[in-house]
């Protein structure tokens, strides 16, 4: 990477935006079309992509990504005890999350909406930028 638009200044160059999946941040290599033609990133170790990344910059023309928002439930437990309801809930059904200070992210489900209503948990649906794709936790178990 260059860097990112939120420090990189593209002066009277133009800004070229180029969209792309949250899920796409969690590749190691990731190809994106542009104005110029394909770009191909390879990333090293834990480095990620993120919004706002410089990909390419000539004299004229700045392209960065674009990290398109996700359709996403945000469900604000009031307790500690509704929180672990929830997560404990949201655990059976293997499904990946993300905690957002006091506040839990899963994608957008109606189930999951009409389950976090049935718990009494505050629930919000949004359509939000996010900084780490959703992540599977891989580890071997049975429901024996």
């Amino acid at each position: 990477m260059i860097g990112n638009l939120a420090t990189f200044d593209p002066g009277a160059r133009v800004v070229e935006r180029v969209p792309v999946a949250s899920d796409d941040l969690a590749k190691r290599i990731l190809r994106v079309s542009t104005s110029v033609g394909d770009i191909g990133l390879r990333f090293m170790s834990e480095d990620r992509a993120a919004d706002g990344d410089v990909i390419y910059a000539d004299d004229g023309l700045v392209i960065a990504l674009h990290v398109v928002a996700d359709d996403v439930l945000v469900m604000h437990p009031r307790t500690i005890a509704q929180a672990v309801e929830i997560a404990h809930a949201l655990g059976n059904r293997h499904l990946p999350i993300q905690r957002d200070g006091e506040t839990i992210v899963v994608r957008f489900d109606p189930l999951l909406e009409a389950l976090a209503r049935s718990l009494d948990v505050d629930v919000t649906r949004e359509q939000r930028v996010l900084s780490t794709a959703f992540r599977h936790a891989h580890a071997p178990h049975s429901h024996d």
